[in-house]
């Protein structure tokens, strides 16, 4: 991967393919091989940009809090740097957040179970996490593998930021009803972790907006059934 010094990190990425820019965004707590059975699939189309968010994969974080903001303005950094002024971004899950530039206020439950699972974390390590989370992101053995090890391989101080970043994240509900991008939204129907009707409400609020259902997915479509997730990002030429 290449590496880029960026708000005082360094932000690693990857990138295959012609056409349009399409940065691809993974979720918390993965890394960049989130997209590796989509990429083949898109890198005739998309000039892929696929970085690792900051503290995850090989990017490097910071001791210091950091917010939404700050995820999205490394990615902002990493364009402005490869000379890309103009781009699809695509996000999963937490890269959802940073992508739309899009986050609802957390109920004070959710965020205080965000800041208590970030002192589990500094205590007793990631271990929990992986535990809790790997059933939730699929029903399937193999994919539930495949991200165990994905968020084996993460670093604790990757856990706490994010955590806290998205216990911290600002209320933008609003912003929704008012983009004009074309938007396109994917969702596996069997998801554990995010309910379908979340990704329906953004259809109610968006009705221009294309919402693709993956029969038999769950938190990770992109691993589950590739093809059906790379021909729905087709969407966005």
């Amino acid at each position: 991967m290449e590496k880029l010094n960026i708000n005082g990190i360094k932000l690693a990425y990857s990138r295959h393919g012609k056409g349009n820019p399409l940065v691809l965004l993974h979720g918390y707590p993965l890394d960049h091989h989130l997209w590796d059975e989509v990429t083949p699939l898109l890198q005739d189309t998309f000039d892929l940009i696929i970085p690792d968010l900051r503290g995850f994969g090989e990017s490097t974080t910071v001791d210091t809090p950091y917010t939404m903001d700050d995820f999205a303005s490394d990615i902002v950094g990493l364009l402005n740097q490869i000379d890309i002024h103009k781009a699809a971004i695509i996000g999963h899950s937490m890269g959802g957040y940073v992508a739309l530039a899009f986050a609802r206020l957390d109920p004070p439950d959710r965020k205080e179970g965000r800041y208590k699972t970030a002192a589990e974390v500094a205590e007793k390590g990631i271990g929990g996490v992986v535990e809790t989370m790997t059933p939730k992101f699929t029903s399937d053995p193999h994919w539930q593998a495949f991200a165990r090890q994905s968020m084996e391989r993460q670093q604790p101080a990757a856990y706490i930021g994010a955590l806290k970043a998205m216990a911290e994240r600002v209320d933008s509900t609003s912003l929704i009803s008012g983009i004009k991008y074309s938007v396109v939204v994917v969702h596996g129907d069997s998801d554990a972790l995010i309910p379908i009707e979340r990704a329906r409400e953004v259809k109610a609020v968006l009705p221009e907006s294309h919402l693709v259902e993956i029969k038999g997915a769950g938190h990770m479509p992109m691993c589950e059934a590739p093809h059906e997730t790379a021909q729905a990002f087709m969407l966005l030429r």
